[in-house]
């Protein structure tokens, strides 16, 4: 019911600025999180109202909020802690609804690796993909097994989690 009350005011908002194309950039590449839009333009749903809605995969993961607050595209998925702090700077967005209402975050290692705790990752290096809120999350995680940020080290490696973590250029993601 989110999603499609979700829908209903992407609709409503995008037809009532009369605009005839709409650009949207994802948060990462299309995947299950972006159903509901895929199945939106995929069944004519925008079409219907008069819509083009072109979905675009970012170059960054962090790029989304910002081009949309830049004008550079008219919609974008982000996420929550990511909205929030743009909020509080008083970026010109406006946030218009969910498309998944829960956090999906999670700490993953590989399983030969010998880290079997978040203790474990003292002095070790952890990849992340979305600059800004992963020290908030991760910081939280670190506190409950008496450990910091400035216990671990902090490696950006964008879209490339999973290529990180399996060649042990990083040893958590």
């Amino acid at each position: 019911m989110r999603l499609l009350a979700f829908l209903m005011v992407l609709l409503t908002v995008t037809a009532s600025h009369a605009a005839d194309k709409i650009n949207v950039l994802l948060d990462w590449y299309v995947n299950p999180d972006h159903a509901p839009l895929v199945i939106a333009v995929e069944k004519g749903f925008f079409k219907a109202e008069g819509l083009t809605v072109n979905l675009q995969a970012p170059s960054d993961a962090s790029d989304p909020l910002k081009m949309a607050a830049a004008g550079g595209v008219e919609m974008a998925v982000t996420y929550q802690p990511q909205w929030q702090m743009a909020a509080a700077k008083s970026l010109p967005v406006l946030r218009l609804g969910s498309l998944i209402d829960t956090p999906l975050n999670t700490l993953m290692v590989l399983e030969d690796s010998g880290i079997r705790s978040i203790s474990d990752l003292k002095g070790k290096t952890i990849g992340f993909s979305v600059t800004g809120f992963e020290d908030a999350l991760l910081q939280g995680m670190l506190n409950r097994h008496q450990l910091t940020l400035q216990d671990v080290s902090l490696m950006n490696v964008n879209f490339s989690l999973a290529p990180a973590l399996l060649t042990r250029k990083v040893d958590a993601v």
